[in-house]
């Protein structure tokens, strides 16, 4: 069955900014981050949506945690770190159609940290908000309906015509209300829009849009209540919509700002995948540079051992020095 919500104005306003937004990030090559830069996200990633629960560790914490490091701090918060690296670091394996899948996924997310870690919830629950409890229980379903609802759920989003970004935030919205397991539901919530965003989107990998979620996080819970009551996602796909779209802006302004010609050619020696490339190839990725520039910046490559060049004039290209 469809989950009930509408298409508003303010969603195919939304739709439209994220698809130009996506195109651009497409035609420049920016849905190939490079591995400092993805790294870099995922630490953002994992620490906004662990803070989200209440999780006090720090970037440059969590970055150690990656490097496999020693770092000082909470028992607790130090294992959800490692189990967050871990499912995100799996992220590929996992189809989110997969009721299985999902299972799995919570036990690795959960793992250590709660008895029935990779269990659906086998009783009634409240949902808590920090220390106050925001539903006593009420508006979520009974313990023997829940694989039927969740199999349901991803029946819409493996079948409906609807565009993945909206399916994806009704995903999002109806996995708190279904409220599946005893803990861990807001990550796996986030963590699994993620998963059915990046299937056609692959910069959702590495694009943190749980920072911006953290930023607002009062909104995000007074909008997920709000659904509650009325019944219906439509202001949540809003939210997380603009949240989406603010992550990209985001992401765009801050890869654009490749000035140097070190930069400009680190990236692309981390990014381009053919064995050899011209001028105009290189020029293609960065479209707004003049190709006196293109051609300081390939000397520079040259000079500095990153690129190889290989004939004269006209006939020049160049292969990456792997």
């Amino acid at each position: 069955m469809k989950p009930p919500y509408n298409i508003t104005d303010k969603i195919l306003h939304l739709i439209t900014q994220i698809a130009t937004q996506l195109g651009e990030i497409s035609a420049t090559h920016l849905h190939k981050p490079s591995t400092e830069l993805r790294k870099q996200n995922r630490v953002k990633t994992i620490q906004a949506s662990l803070e989200i629960e209440g999780n006090t560790l720090s970037t440059e914490q969590i970055t150690a945690l990656l490097e496999n490091k020693r770092v000082i701090g909470p028992k607790k918060d130090i294992l959800e770190v490692r189990n967050a690296i871990d499912i995100y670091e799996s992220i590929t394996t996992f189809e989110p159609t997969s009721l299985q899948d999902f299972l799995d996924a919570h036990g690795m997310l959960m793992n250590d940290l709660i008895a029935d870690a990779g269990e659906l919830r086998k009783k009634s629950v409240g949902i808590v908000k920090g220390e106050e409890i925001a539903s006593r229980g009420l508006g979520t379903p009974p313990a023997e309906n829940l694989r039927f609802l969740i199999q349901d759920l991803f029946d819409y989003l493996k079948n409906d015509a609807a565009p993945i970004l909206i399916k994806s935030c009704v995903v999002h919205c109806e996995l708190e209300f279904i409220h599946p397991f005893m803990d861990g539901n807001g990550r796996m919530g986030r963590f699994w829009q993620t998963l059915i965003l990046m299937q056609e989107y692959p910069i959702f990998e590495f694009l943190p849009f749980e920072t911006i979620i953290k930023k607002r996080q009062e909104d995000y819970y007074t909008v997920l209540s709000i659904c509650d009551k009325q019944g219906n996602s439509t202001v949540f796909i809003e939210f997380m919509l603009e949240a989406i779209n603010e992550a990209l802006q985001e992401s765009l302004q801050f890869q654009n700002r490749i000035f140097t010609q070190k930069d400009r050619i680190d990236y692309f020696t981390k990014t381009f995948k053919k064995k050899e490339f011209t001028r105009k190839d290189y020029c293609a990725i960065f479209k707004t540079i003049s190709s006196a520039t293109a051609s300081r910046d390939l000397k520079y490559g040259v000079d500095n051992q990153l690129i190889e060049k290989i004939g004269d004039k006209r006939n020049t290209k160049y292969t990456v020095v792997r």
